[in-house]
């Protein structure tokens, strides 16, 4: 069967699915209308301040906007977040102190924590540095979440719990809103006073709810990933309860400045701009992880998550199993890029990953993964993981190269 019948049979299979996904748009849209209604989004706050950034109307409004949609109480947006792990780094050494232990319960975090903690490297002023203790609660066998073993996990010490939503390069199941939901309140019942805080990097707008309106304490997450709309340019956001929100902008200015600094820098329009284009965004880039779930099955290759089931991050593995066919798939991808098409993905090594990775990344937005991108570590079993996807159509047309170049 050639490339183009798979995607006719994939597509036809697919409509039931699609027309549930335009239902969840249409849902998180409203609710992202009635923030900008509510908070009386108008052309003034477009504008923005120089310097210091102080009394800057447009930022402190999207604050709020960006707070109601995500059911917080409050939330930071800047532009000074370089990417969501800066913004995950604030959050941790914001709320974290020499001597307490976070507790990360979804097994081995994404490569770029590792530094941040300090599981890789050295004196780089890491939270290990500070004699901050770092535990992780293995997953299962199965690649679950332990929910035996978390029953009783929490120590005296523990002061924060990290939980990462999506399955970042690893092979695991992303988390729903339910199972977060879950883990808060066998958190809580043990102490009250653990802070449970969130990676949400991939996972926002792709159900009707966040983190943050479950009870999580504080999340973060990047602008160039899901809730930029695909048009913001830079920066990352954290949301939480008020209190924890302003400790991690201790982190990114000053202690005393917090949130009432950072100059937005001309970029008020795009992040109002790209906060509502969001729903509409994830919606295509999950329809475009069906396609390829969908495909790949069909061909034989394991795929995570599999095909026709919930969707709770913007990411699809593909196990290809071999270095030649992880390269030729990326090769494939970026060939049919609208920007740097001309362009061959070849392995190099990236600040913060410890494997070498091969990236395919035509994107208007430099690393934008709520474009359509694909990438992997060069490490067994050498998988894929696809990203995003403005439209899922350009997923499609994109996909009849890669299965013609791995076959």
């Amino acid at each position: 069967m050639n490339s183009v019948t798979l995607l006719q049979e994939a597509e036809k299979a697919l409509l039931p699915i699609f027309s549930e996904i335009d239902a969840q748009v249409k849902y998180n849209l409203k609710k992202t209308l009635d923030a900008f209604r509510y908070h009386r989004v108008g052309v003034h706050h477009f504008a923005s301040v120089s310097g210091y950034g102080h009394d800057d109307l447009g930022r402190e409004t999207l604050d709020r906007v960006f707070a109601q949609v995500m059911g917080a109480q409050a939330a930071a947006v800047r532009v000074q977040f370089v990417s969501g792990t800066h913004a995950i780094a604030c959050a941790l050494f914001g709320i974290l102190r020499p001597g307490d232990e976070m507790l990360a319960v979804m097994g081995s975090p994404y490569d770029t924590l590792e530094e941040v903690i300090g599981l890789r490297g050295s004196g780089q002023g890491s939270l290990k540095d500070f004699n901050i203790d770092y535990r992780e609660l293995p997953l299962t066998d199965q690649g679950n979440l332990d929910w035996e073993g978390l029953k009783t996990a929490i120590r005296d010490k523990t002061r924060l719990v990290l939980i990462q939503r999506s399955c970042g390069y690893s092979w695991r199941k992303s988390l729903s809103i339910a199972e977060i939901e879950q883990i808060i309140q066998i958190v809580k019942q043990q102490n009250p006073d653990t802070i449970c805080f969130v990676d949400n990097c991939y996972g926002e707008f792709i159900e009707t709810l966040e983190p943050t309106a479950v009870g999580v304490d504080l999340m973060a997450g990047s602008l160039i990933k899901n809730p930029g709309g695909t048009v913001v340019t830079a920066g990352g956001y954290i949301a939480g309860k008020k209190e924890l929100v302003e400790a991690a902008a201790c982190r990114l200015t000053a202690p005393g400045i917090g949130t009432e600094g950072g100059a937005t820098l001309d970029q008020n329009r795009l992040l109002f701009q790209g906060l509502f284009l969001a729903p509409q965004m994830v919606g295509e880039a999950i329809k475009g992880s069906h396609l390829i779930a969908y495909i790949f099955d069909q061909l034989g290759y394991p795929v995570n998550p599999p095909p026709l089931v919930p969707r709770h991050d913007i990411i699809q593995a593909i196990q290809l199993g071999s270095p030649d066919k992880l390269i030729a798939f990326c090769k494939a991808i970026q060939g049919y890029s609208p920007v740097g098409s001309y362009l061959d993905p070849v392995p190099a090594e990236m600040p913060g990953y410890e494997s070498q990775l091969v990236m395919a990344g035509g994107t208007f937005i430099d690393g934008s993964t709520s474009e359509f991108s694909a990438d992997g570590p060069l490490r067994e079993p050498y998988i894929v993981f696809c990203q995003g996807g403005t439209h899922w159509t350009h997923v499609a047309i994109a996909l009849e190269a890669a299965i013609d170049a791995i076959i």
